[in-house]
């Protein structure tokens, strides 16, 4: 059977790579992906990369499955009416269906100073410029990590594990995802590691200057090296395109995850916003969600209605150097339940959970088509239904 279907999938992340494994349940299809790295980066090690404890890449040959072509380049633009894609390196690339799966970066830079002043760390590129500049600072050297989510929480807890002076600013409460009686344990670690905990009212980050945070409460804090774990972003491909996006740039979708402006484009991961009601960051939703993208593709191939996107949740977990970790069950609705495995157990799970986010696009590249993920039915719909009424309501 001749390959006569063009599936270029954009981004070679977690939902990318899923999704071009999982495309070959077909036999006439020819998946390329476009990718601006030659490695595969399992985004939860970029913590571990900073405190050199992993160097957070792995060979795409490991990943992806043999008859997948890899495209080193940038996508710049989609043409969605002549399906094409427009690339750094000149020239371009036809598709006859499209996976947007571009994942995401560190928002709030837009704070005074943090562009010039603080360094992200949820891109391979910044993790290794945030590592080499530790490098060049002395143990003692005060660094202040601003965001109180995992990202923080985990890049904090390595450095000060390493031995360093570590103050983490949460803009609220840490670990605000976690279970109350889960986050009074995120705050006996980290402080057991030394980490100091800025939390509460007025611990938003107003402005970052060489040397110094600014806290909205007025508080000027010492920092040499600052670390921004802070926000959300997405590449701005979908935007610069002129496909429609929700307010933070991600690509606006049914809940097939086909996009609101071409059925021949199909999102998914971060970056994807699934009647603007989009997934949290995650690298097991962004499997999923990779995996329901290429069924819905692969639907349309075969002339067949797509599914709704559906799935439950069922933990989160954080690492707290390599010491100790906090596995957090969920209900289904994503939210935290009262149950939690902490220390050694904790980081057990964790590290488990970090090697099965690999694991599972190895077995797809293997297995095309054996990737399964626990369906709910019920909280999502209400949460539609529960918007569409709100919306309806008189004066909304």
């Amino acid at each position: 059977m001749g390959k006569n279907i063009e599936i270029v999938v954009v981004g070679g992340g977690y939902a990318g790579v899923m999704a071009a494994n999982r495309m070959r349940q077909r036999g006439d299809v020819k998946v390329t992906v476009v990718n601006p790295r030659q490695v595969f980066v399992p985004r939860l090690r970029l913590h571990q990369l900073v405190a050199g404890t992993h160097d957070a890449v792995v060979d795409y040959q490991e990943v992806l499955a043999d008859d997948v072509d890899l495209l080193v380049d940038n996508a710049t633009r989609i043409d969605a009416a002549r399906r094409t894609v427009t690339l750094a390196e000149g020239g371009s690339i036809g598709y006859d269906y499209l996976i947007y799966a571009v994942g995401s970066h560190s928002g709030g830079l837009q704070v005074p100073g943090a562009s010039e002043f603080a360094y992200p760390v949820a891109t391979l590129e910044a993790a290794q410029g945030l590592r080499s500049v530790l490098q060049d600072r002395p143990m003692a050297a005060a660094v202040t990590v601003v965001g109180g989510g995992p990202v923080g929480i985990e890049t904090a807890a390595e450095l000060a594990e390493q031995g360093r002076s570590v103050r983490l600013v949460c803009g609220g409460v840490v670990g605000p995802s976690l279970h109350p009686s889960a986050r009074r344990t995120a705050r006996k670690y980290l402080t057991g590691l030394g980490v100091e905990v800025i939390e509460g009212p007025g611990t938003s980050v107003t402005a970052v200057r060489s040397g110094e945070v600014e806290l909205v409460d007025g508080r000027a804090l010492p920092s040499e090296v600052t670390v921004w774990a802070a926000g959300f972003g997405v590449p701005e491909l979908a935007r610069r395109s002129g496909l429609r996006t929700d307010t933070a740039g991600r690509l606006l979708t049914d809940e097939t995850l086909t996009s609101v402006d071409s059925p021949r484009i199909v999102a998914a991961g971060d970056a994807s916003a699934p009647s603007d009601l989009p997934f949290r960051m995650s690298a097991y939703i962004a499997g999923c969600l990779g995996a329901h993208a290429a069924d819905t593709v692969l639907a349309r191939i075969a002339d067949e209605r797509p599914a709704p996107i559906d799935l439950s949740f069922q933990a989160m977990c954080f690492s707290f150097g390599r010491g100790a970790g906090i596995f957090q069950l969920l209900d289904k609705d994503d939210t935290a339940k009262r149950w939690y495995f902490t220390g050694f157990m904790g980081r057990k799970l964790k590290e488990f959970s970090c090697a099965a986010s690999v694991k599972h696009l190895v077995t797809e590249a293997r297995q095309p088509g054996s990737h399964h993920w626990p369906k709910d039915g019920v909280h999502r719909p209400a949460q539609l239904g529960a918007r569409s009424e709100n919306e309806s309501a008189p004066g909304a």
